[in-house]
């Protein structure tokens, strides 16, 4: 059981706290334990004038897995101090402590963003960086953390940080889950663009949809932006330029992103060894398979699977559909040669 705690405070944005509750309230189901905390269990005024009832104190952070501070209505409201030594302690405690969009400035005014990445609202990007220096402010990007710190851009990035934040702690299919039930994307990668150039593509960039489904089904081999920009019968650099605007990232980032995905899914739900893994979702060794797991999930490949696998594997994926995969990686790395 996961501990999740929202913190509370007055001035606190609505919608934050309400992304907070969708992601991990009932549609998270037994793996999530919620609980709304604040400096004492009297009712908090929100931004706006909504008031929301504690159920916790600010000792309980201490105690939580994932640690959730909403934005600020006021970037230049003070943060309570016994709540930034609560943070400062959670984070000792090994919680995964999160600020969405302007509660980025909460945890900077706790240190915790001191050599670190970090992001917030492209609008207060300049501000963050000039009160925290030595935090690592990224304007473009729609999240950014590691090492138990993290902090989202605006409003719909804070879906996205707290759904990477369940990837990382309850695993890839709860994530999935989760965001099914909410109609929202699945997973966005962190380093995708705040804001898209071309909101809604024209016509002629509708191939790129295509380019993008049919990779998803040739990820078990290398694939490069040339012969990706061949299948959008597009010259490489218009390729790359006009999927950037459709998506926010580039073509290599995105098929990392979801080989990584793909990977993340397999160790939950198979019996592949990790070297055969490497191999279905495109890796060139288990070597770099590893390397690229560890980076951008933050654990071994070995480790996720046992922190996130099922106790009855075979439940999500039979032996048969184990031997076929492995069947299909033999015959590709045959007919590769």
């Amino acid at each position: 059981m996961r501990k999740i705690a929202l913190v509370l405070f007055d001035g606190a944005r609505l919608f934050d706290t309400a992304v907070v509750d969708e992601v991990w309230g009932a549609r998270s189901g037994p793996g999530a334990e919620l609980r709304r905390c604040a400096a004492t269990k009297e009712p908090v005024e929100l931004a706006g004038g909504a008031v929301l009832k504690p159920e916790r104190t600010f000792a309980w952070l201490r105690t939580a897995d994932v640690v959730v501070v909403p934005g600020l209505a006021n970037v230049d409201a003070e943060p309570a101090p016994e709540l930034l030594a609560a943070l400062r302690a959670a984070h000792r405690a090994g919680a995964q402590v999160a600020g969405l969009c302007l509660g980025a400035f909460v945890l900077g005014a706790a240190g915790l963003l001191d050599g670190r990445p970090a992001a917030t609202h492209w609008r207060f990007t300049s501000e963050l960086a000039r009160r925290h220096p030595s935090a690592q402010v990224d304007p473009g990007v729609l999240y950014a953390g590691g090492a138990g710190v993290w902090t989202s851009a605006g409003v719909a990035a804070g879906i996205d940080l707290c759904l990477h934040l369940v990837r990382i702690t309850q695993g890839a299919d709860v994530a999935a889950a989760i965001a099914r039930a909410m109609v929202t994307a699945p997973f966005r990668s962190g380093g995708q663009a705040q804001f898209i150039t071309v909101p809604t593509p024209p016509r002629d960039e509708e191939p790129l949809a295509a380019v993008r489904e049919r990779a998803m089904r040739e990820l078990r081999r290398p694939l490069t932006v040339s012969e990706l920009a061949s299948w959008a019968a597009m010259s490489e650099r218009t390729f790359a330029r006009r999927f950037v605007a459709e998506t926010g990232t580039t073509p290599v980032r995105w098929l990392l992103d979801q080989r990584i995905a793909r990977a993340q899914q397999l160790l939950e739900s198979s019996d592949l060894p990790v070297a055969a893994i490497a191999g279905c979702c495109g890796f060139g060794s288990p070597v770099s398979f590893r390397q690229h797991f560890t980076r951008h999930v933050g654990v071994a490949p070995s480790r996720y699977r046992t922190d996130f696998r099922p106790a009855t594997a075979s439940s999500a994926a039979s032996s048969t559909e184990v031997l076929n995969r492995a069947h299909e990686l033999v015959r590709s790395k045959f007919h590769d040669k």
